[in-house]
């Protein structure tokens, strides 16, 4: 283990090199992300950073490919519920 980093709270261990994403798929987690209109489950479906089904917030920002996003210690990871943005209605 490489460090660890916050995913709704609580710590999710990660090792040198993982995503975001992979550690959470290490750690069970399959889902973090809802969507806007029918608030579905969504999470890694291509791994690559070419859908948006990953998407989540990393510290206050909304729309982080976690495919993408390198693991790093002390991350604050949030399930994205829509667009991530409570301004936005729709």
């Amino acid at each position: 283990m490489t460090g660890t980093f916050a995913f709704d709270g609580r710590p999710v261990p990660f090792t040198e090199g993982q995503t975001v994403g992979a550690a959470l798929l290490a750690s069970g987690v399959y889902s973090w992300r809802r969507t806007r209109r029918r608030d579905r489950p969504r999470g890694l479906f291509c791994g690559i950073g070419v859908c948006f089904d990953c998407l989540l917030t990393v510290d206050g920002v909304p729309d982080q490919r976690a495919c993408l996003r390198p693991a790093a210690p002390g991350l604050d990871v949030r399930t994205q519920i829509g667009t991530g943005r409570d301004d936005l209605v729709g």
